[in-house]
């Protein structure tokens, strides 16, 4: 037996809560992890409250990131000792995911832990910071270079907009964030933003052609605001596309693509190959200070977790939230 987070969807509905669970609830795979950090993000968040289809089958532990130490392996990638790192690849969705103390996993989706990065400094980056970082990999590539104008984050309190804002900022970019939390400025620019707009500057239906003003862009929001950035991203720029915080709706215009030439890259980080995780992984490692990590993360303990994900989807939290599933 060990502690987790358990939904099930039965006659009593759909609900979420702390439990301990049999080892045999554990889905097949061929590495098993004594879990040490997990995180809660945002699709964490709607699966424990249901407010989204995300969990595929019952019952199911949720929890899109983990790192842990291995403890039995038939694989000949890792050994019983190993430290490893999940993000994505359905966990928490349909495979039992990383917000308890134990899972069985695959392991051609697992990666060793970076030896940049503790543990703990692994799930405050999650899938977050890895996210975010694709998405800077993908402007870097498209040629989108400091010198060539502001960067803007939409999201930006969020833990992709928060790490976008760090990694950008540490590579010289000149960062714009947009948030609906302007309260939150200062920490926003202690993170390297040079300025702070409201969301609603861009949440509103536009128009097809905006005046130009972004070289690039990392949006985690979608709808109207994925929109009216395109809309106001120079000729030739690259907006990378992550998330759907605002919905998943484009309700806008081929206009800024045919007469601009800009690039929407989208930007997917649950099946993404294991070449690619490692090349984001490596970046981070190259790029973050320790200092980062203070600031970026609050940690809880598994008792929280069901109350800090509603939180979450109300919009009280900034930055990242690590979990300790050992702490009592």
């Amino acid at each position: 037996m060990f502690k987790g987070i358990l939904i099930n969807k039965d006659e009593q509905g759909y609900h979420a809560e702390l439990q301990h669970i049999d080892d045999k609830t554990l889905p097949k795979g061929d590495v098993t992890v004594n879990i040490l950090y997990s995180t809660l993000n945002y699709k964490d968040g709607l699966a424990i409250t249901g407010k989204a289809p995300v969990v595929r089958s019952f019952p199911m532990i949720p929890g899109i990131d983990l790192v842990g130490v291995v403890e039995q392996s038939d694989s000949s990638q890792f050994k019983v000792g190993d430290i490893v790192i999940q993000n994505g690849f359905g966990i928490g969705e349909n495979h039992c995911g990383g917000l308890a103390q134990k899972a069985r996993l695959k392991s051609d989706w697992l990666i060793p832990l970076p030896a940049a990065f503790t543990a703990k400094q692994s799930m405050i980056i999650g899938t977050a910071g890895y996210t975010a970082m694709l998405c800077v990999i993908a402007l870097e590539k498209n040629g989108v270079t400091p010198d060539k104008g502001e960067i803007l984050v939409t999201g930006a309190n969020g833990g992709v907009g928060s790490f976008a804002i760090t990694i950008l900022a540490k590579l010289g970019y000149t960062v714009v964030a947009s948030t609906g939390r302007m309260e939150e400025a200062s920490y926003l620019q202690s993170l390297g933003a040079s300025e702070v707009i409201h969301r609603d500057t861009l949440s509103n239906p536009g128009k097809p052609m905006a005046k130009e003003r972004w070289a690039g862009a990392v949006d985690s929001v979608g709808s109207h605001t994925l929109v009216n950035v395109c809309a106001s991203t120079q000729y030739g720029g690259t907006v990378a596309a992550c998330g759907l915080a605002q919905g998943m709706d484009f309700p806008g215009s081929v206009a800024p693509f045919i007469l601009r030439g800009i690039t929407l890259a989208g930007i997917d980080s649950v099946m993404r190959p294991i070449a690619d995780r490692k090349e984001a992984w490596q970046r981070l490692g190259e790029i973050l200070e320790p200092s980062v990590f203070d600031n970026i993360a609050k940690e809880i303990t598994l008792e929280s977790v069901v109350t800090t994900a509603k939180q979450l989807l109300d919009g009280k939290v900034r930055g990242r939230i690590v979990v300790d599933v050992q702490a009592d």
